[in-house]
């Protein structure tokens, strides 16, 4: 038998005390994020509210793992998923192909909003709530396409040097001409499909991804001109759900 590589070890020990030290700081963010959201509850259950002891219990216990998830959720992103998404946007340009970088950042949008837990807790709500909205696999789709389309023409922006401005000026009145002649049951949903879209997930994999792109392109103002692609890929839901229902 070979003896063990010695640098390959220590490089994951190195990688070990890394991630628990990651998880050592992120466990104060957490608790501050959650701190709130729990005294509340506790000062509405001993004023106001007064839930069987057993709810109250429950609560508190969900709360602790809901900590303890944000905590790992958090440690896989920054030790993780930002790293790839700036490497792979720092990589794309070096291929020489606008193009790729375009297809590869849609789809990035859209298999990172498939996964998005905001984005499917809403698909969710929506079809217990009523059936005369999309279904939840159609509303899910919806939002991803919208991600993808907005998210590729921002990173265009980006790959382009075109301003922020006239992409936000077109997008704006694309979602306004749309909300007044979609049905009207169709207009709250999709506002609320453009919201769901920054969560936890989607959010730092597309901007590490912009940020990557942006900090390589030359001739451009550094790592800043890849911000506002958030808010752009936001919008590409609003436009594609209102969109599909005024045509439906």
């Amino acid at each position: 038998m070979s003896p063990p590589d010695v640098r390959a070890s220590g490089a994951g020990r190195g990688t070990l005390w890394g991630i628990l030290a990651l998880l050592r700081s992120t466990l104060p963010e957490v608790l501050r994020a959650i701190a709130p959201l729990v005294g509340a509850v506790c000062v509405l259950q001993a004023t106001v509210v007064h839930a069987p002891l057993g709810q109250f219990l429950q609560f508190l216990v969900g709360a602790a793992l809901v900590a303890a998830g944000l905590v790992l959720l958090f440690a896989g992103i920054g030790h993780g998923v930002l790293p790839m998404g700036r490497f792979i946007g720092a990589e794309l340009p070096r291929k020489g192909s606008p193009w790729l970088i375009l297809g590869v950042a849609g789809a990035m949008g859209f298999v990172t909003t498939l996964a998005e837990p905001d984005v499917l807790i809403l698909a969710a709500q929506v079809e217990a709530a009523s059936d005369a909205g999309p279904g939840r696999l159609a509303l899910i789709g919806l939002i991803a396409a919208g991600v993808a389309l907005f998210t590729a023409a921002a990173l265009a922006r980006v790959v382009l040097g075109v301003g922020l401005r006239p992409m936000l000026a077109v997008a704006l009145a694309a979602m306004i001409g749309l909300s007044l002649v979609a049905p009207a049951r169709w207009v709250p949903i999709a506002f609320d499909a453009g919201s769901v879209t920054t969560g936890v997930l989607t959010a730092p994999v597309l901007l590490a991804l912009s940020l990557g792109t942006s900090a390589v392109l030359a001739g451009r103002a550094g790592s800043l001109d890849g911000f506002g692609l958030l808010g752009l890929a936001s919008a590409g839901p609003v436009v594609v759900v209102l969109l599909v229902g005024w045509l439906r």
